[in-house]
Order: C-alpha cells, then sequence, then structure tokens
C-alpha cells in the first residue's frame, strides 16, 4: 500500500488529485467548525458526556459527523441527508417502473436519477436537522438567546435550518468535485476523513479510561479487537466467489470473435456499508422520537412509555444491539437482491454469447447465480451483523465505555481500500498507455 501511495506521488496526474483530495478535506474541516449563531456548546458537551441513552446517541452522530455535531457547526447533519435519499431512491428503482427504465438509459438516466436525489436531499435535510435539533434542546439548553421552535420563533429556527441545509449541500457538492478532479468516491472521502480526524480523540480517551481505572487489560483487549476487526473487515470486502464464463465463437466474414474464458466475480459482501447505515437509522428513530416526548424528572403514561424506549433502544442497548444484528443480516440480503436484479448478469451474458459451463443459458443461469449469491451472502450478512453488534459487546468484555463505532471502522477500512484500489487502477492504465507509446 505505501509502495503504491509513493509510485502515485511520483506520477504529476495523480499528485495534482491527492493534493485537490486534501484540500478538499481541509476545507471540510474548516467548515465543520463554523458554529450555528447562539449555540450553547458547553450544554451540549455536558450532554454527551453524561452517560444518558440520549448522549450516547448525540456521541455516535458526532462520530459520524466528524466532530462537527459537538461543535453544531452547519455541517452538523454531515452527508447523511443524501446517503438517506440515496437508499430510497435505490430502494425505489425496482418499485416504480418509470425509475427502472430511466436506470437502463445509460449516463443521462443515471443524471436524471441523480437529480431527484438531490430534489429528495433538501426536504430529508429538513426534517433531520429539525427532529435532531429539537431533541437535543429538549433535554439541554442548545441556544441560549431564544427558544428552537417553528411554532413559537418561526425566522431564526428556519433560518439555522437552512444554514444546516445548506452545509449539507456544500458537503455534497465537494464531494462531487472529488469524483471529478480527485482521487476516491467523494461522499466516502468526506466521511473518512470526518471519522479519521474523531479517532485520534477516542484512542486518547481509550488510553486514559485504561491507565486512569487501572484496566490495562480492557485496554490492549481493546486494541486487539479493533486489530482483528480490521482484519475481518478487509476479508469481509475483499472476498469474492469467481463464477467461470465460456464466450460461444462467432465468425463475421472472415473474422472469428469470442471463444475465450473469463469469469464473472461475486462479492461476499455486495452490500457494503450500505446495510449498517439503513438498520442503524431506523432503529435509531424509535429511541429518537421518544427522547421528544420524555423528561426524566415527569411522570405519566406517555412519559413512561417514552422512557422505555429510550433506555431500552438507545445505542448501548442489548435489545438494540440484538435488533440491530437481525436488522443488518435481513437489510444485507436484500440489498444484494436489489443490485444483483439491477445487474441483470443472466440476459447481459446471454447477449454477448456467454455461458457459464455445464448451465443451460436463460434461466437455468439466474437460478444458479442466485443460489451462489444466496450462500455467499449468508457468510457476508453474518460477517456484517457481527460487526455491527460488536461496540455493545466490546464495552461489557473490556470494562471501557468509549466511542467504538463498528460503523466508522467498516467506512475507514473500505474507503482506503477502495481509494488504494482506484490508485492502483490509474497507476495501471498509464503503464499501459505509456507501453503503447513506446
Amino acid at each position: 500500500m505505501l509502495q503504491a501511495v509513493i509510485n502515485a506521488w511520483k506520477i504529476q496526474d495523480l499528485r495534482r488529485k491527492i493534493f485537490f483530495t486534501l484540500a478538499m478535506l481541509v476545507i471540510f474541516r474548516l467548515i465543520a467548525s463554523i458554529p450555528l449563531p447562539h449555540v450553547n456548546t458547553a450544554e451540549l458537551d455536558t450532554l454527551i458526556n453524561s452517560g444518558q441513552p440520549l448522549g450516547d446517541l448525540v456521541n455516535l452522530l458526532n462520530l459520524l459527523s466528524g466532530g462537527a455535531l459537538r461543535q453544531f457547526s452547519i455541517a452538523a447533519m454531515g452527508v447523511y441527508p443524501y446517503i438517506t435519499a440515496s437508499i430510497i431512491m435505490q430502494l425505489l428503482i425496482p418499485l416504480i417502473p418509470a425509475l427502472e427504465e430511466l436506470s437502463k438509459e445509460g449516463e443521462q438516466g443515471r443524471n436524471k436519477i441523480q437529480r431527484y436525489q438531490y430534489y429528495l436531499t433538501v426536504p430529508l435535510a429538513y426534517l433531520q436537522g429539525y427532529g435532531q435539533t429539537i431533541t437535543i434542546n429538549n433535554q439541554v439548553r442548545l441556544f441560549g438567546d431564544f427558544n428552537f421552535s417553528i411554532t413559537e420563533n418561526f425566522l431564526p429556527t428556519f433560518t439555522i435550518l437552512t444554514m444546516m441545509v445548506a452545509g449539507t449541500m456544500l458537503l455534497v457538492w465537494m464531494g462531487e468535485l472529488i469524483d471529478e478532479r480527485g482521487v476516491g468516491n467523494g461522499l466516502s472521502i468526506i466521511i473518512f476523513g470526518g471519522i479519521v480526524t474523531a479517532l485520534p480523540g477516542i484512542i486518547l480517551n481509550a488510553v486514559t479510561a485504561s491507565q486512569g481505572g487501572g484496566n490495562v487489560i480492557g485496554g490492549i483487549l481493546l486494541l486487539i479487537i479493533t486489530i482483528a476487526t480490521v482484519v475481518g473487515i478487509v476479508l469481509l470486502t475483499e472476498g469474492q466467489r469467481r463464477i467461470p464464463v465460456q464466450y460461444a465463437k462467432r465468425v463475421r466474414g472472415n473474422k472469428v470473435y469470442g471463444g475465450q474464458s473469463s469469469h464473472v466475480p461475486l462479492k461476499v459482501n455486495m452490500a457494503g456499508m450500505i446495510p449498517l447505515i439503513f438498520a442503524q437509522s431506523i432503529l435509531i428513530f424509535p429511541s429518537t422520537l421518544a427522547s421528544y416526548f420524555w423528561n426524566p424528572n415527569s411522570s405519566g403514561v406517555v412519559n413512561s412509555i417514552a422512557g422505555f424506549f429510550v433506555n431500552n433502544f438507545g445505542p448501548t442497548s442489548f435489545t438494540f444491539t440484538i435488533a440491530m444484528f437481525i436488522m443488518v443480516v435481513l437489510f444485507t440480503y436484500f440489498y444484494a437482491l436489489v443490485l444483483f436484479n439491477q445487474q441483470n448478469l443472466p440476459e447481459s451474458l446471454q447477449r454477448n454469447g456467454g455461458f457459464i459451463p455445464g448451465i443451460r443459458p436463460g434461466r437455468n443461469t439466474e437460478l444458479y447465480l442466485t443460489k451462489v449469491l444466496n450462500r455467499i451472502t449468508l457468510i457476508g450478512a453474518l460477517g456484517l451483523g457481527i460487526v455491527a453488534a460488536l461496540p455493545y459487546f466490546v464495552q461489557r468484555l473490556t470494562g471501557l465505555s468509549i466511542a467504538f463505532s463498528s460503523t466508522g471502522i467498516l467506512i475507514v477500512v473500505g474507503v482506503a481500500v477502495d481509494t488504494m484500489r482506484q490508485l492502483e487502477a490509474q497507476m495501471l492504465m498509464r503503464n499501459y498507455e505509456g507501453f503503447i507509446s513506446r
């Protein structure tokens, strides 16, 4: 990996792309440090360090936003409204015939679908911004000068929400620029930069907690588990089953086409990190909604029900962990099948004269590929489920209450592997160009 970076640095074009990507990350960190007006960050720190279920939830969201939520900056939501819009569009494509037709129209159709994602991101960002802010404001005095409420203070509340939405859309635009002029997937790089920025603080807190509490063994266990998790995620990300494919010979005039052998790579983790993010978003919703009605110092039926959801469905609860494992496994299967159906591999193979040795083209090929996909997806789904449930058992095993996020580790490792793969592909392409020019 280091040799690939060194080789890429020697190429002027790649060096310019790496510089541009790093510049975008620096700008992102500057944006993440611009707080919204009238924010009382001291109260927010008190909530995050309180050890309450809502504090754990805010701590998790703060980690995934790269510390922007702790500053309550204009980038407090990160790019997650756009990711939510992308997930919704991916789920709607096979359900709505018009969208399915657009997805088959090549680049022009994909551009239209992406434009719809932008349109959907704006209302989702307003909704997430209001729900996230009003929930925190109900527990602590987030804004010192006024009460955050659409009904009581419409203009200042709407202004703050608009600034948060503008920050999200600015990050999405920066991600598009990285796609065009930088290295790697732009949105993933933005999320990667935020999480990596927060990692030193998490490591320092873990070391301090283990030494201060005399739990050195817990700190060593945490380090071993983290390294093992990284290795497991790399194996899960890179694992694939290669299906052999033979292409029939076709004679056109005096030339013979085809006849070569190839393979179709089916990835063990075809769904990537989407099931983790999607399951986490759904499971966080009940506790987030309940926290709006919960007051620890009050009584009543509604308050008791809300308190039950806040205490038992928070990110650090056992119920949340079990539900997270089940939903990640189910979503992994669902999303892998959606992606497989969108690729339409059996029809594509038959159209190009390809076939799997021993399997008839058409329906039999589709059944065979689906059977293989279900088997390897079981490994990927269980692996993702274990990664999702790991934080709960890590904290119980080590006795260290820190922000150990399996989602964050998955994103960091996945983005690093994907970026290095892109760098190697671009260097290989330039080697071919140099060979042809000679």
